[in-house]
């Protein structure tokens, strides 16, 4: 029996875990608890062998002014209560971090992510999740294993991020570019299976988790498109658009650039990838506008 404590109660990532885990519960007891106010210092941690860390700052394009806060949550408080998981004999850390840690898509040219490729954050989002995964290893020791997860995208039903918006958008254009592109996306199925596999195996080091296909922009678009029974031209008429568009438009890089881990960083000595990539879009929300 592996008793898990998953640190950020309610939050999309956490839910999705702990109700993976639980589908097994000869081999699960799971708990959550707040981080803020330091709630979770009201937690009895010798209970746990394992403590995922989900709490943090999801990646916005937030204002200079609040880049404090960032290291204070992203950073500061995950190694705050590493430590004082260490302290109460946890065996092993699971910390949330980000594929941000190498750069975000601002422009066309895109990331390809090697395993050569050395993390350079170009945000402080990136930065401050960056900083908390060193300072995380500086705890490792023989009977304190830290497990570092860089996801790619994650999504999900209930998940209020860009794709539920770019659904809408296929229901409703009657035109769209035909930019394809390869882009890292992780249904949050696939990563609870990951989390799972990784606290059975008692592994540590930094892991990179993704769908077993690249996902497409396109693709995507006609896909909802086709559940919704809408009708969309897909035209490379549309394609300069895009190229000009990225210049002064943010979301267009992020919409269209290549953006992904080369397969072979993604495989691991078992199987997670439960859910397939088109079969994961199948009853997804749609939203107009996002939190």
């Amino acid at each position: 029996m592996q008793r898990v404590l998953i640190t950020g109660a309610n939050s999309f990532v956490g839910t999705n875990v702990e109700k993976w885990l639980l589908k097994t519960p000869d081999a699960f007891a799971v708990d959550t608890v707040d981080t803020m106010n330091g709630a979770w210092k009201k937690a009895d941690f010798t209970k746990y062998d394992v403590v995922f860390h989900v709490a943090g700052i999801a990646h916005v394009d937030p204002k200079p002014e609040m880049a404090p806060l960032y290291y204070k949550v992203n950073r500061d408080l995950a190694i705050e209560i590493a430590t004082w998981a260490k302290e109460h004999g946890v065996r092993q850390f699971i910390y949330m971090s980000s594929r941000i840690v190498y750069r975000a898509s601002k422009s066309m040219k895109g990331n390809i992510t090697l395993p050569t490729t050395q993390p350079a954050p170009n945000d402080f989002y990136g930065d401050s999740k960056l900083q908390a995964e060193n300072g995380l290893h500086e705890l490792e020791c023989n009977t304190f294993k830290v497990a570092v997860i860089r996801p790619p995208m994650i999504y999900g039903k209930g998940n209020k991020g860009n794709l539920p918006r770019l659904g809408w958008l296929a229901t409703k254009t009657p035109v769209f570019p035909a930019w394809h592109n390869k882009r890292s996306m992780l249904h949050v199925d696939n990563l609870a299976e990951f989390v799972k596999q990784i606290i059975l195996r008692g592994m540590a080091g930094t892991f990179y988790p993704q769908n077993k296909e690249y996902a497409d922009t396109v693709e995507i678009v006609r896909q909802f498109a086709l559940q919704h029974g809408h009708r969309v031209w897909i035209t490379r008429l549309l394609n300069p658009f895009v190229w000009f568009g990225a210049k002064f438009l943010p979301a267009i890089p992020k919409m269209f650039a290549d953006s992904y881990y080369v397969q072979e960083m993604s495989q691991y000595p078992f199987d997670y990838q439960v859910i397939s990539f088109e079969e994961s879009l199948k009853g997804l929300e749609i939203r107009k506008t996002m939190k």
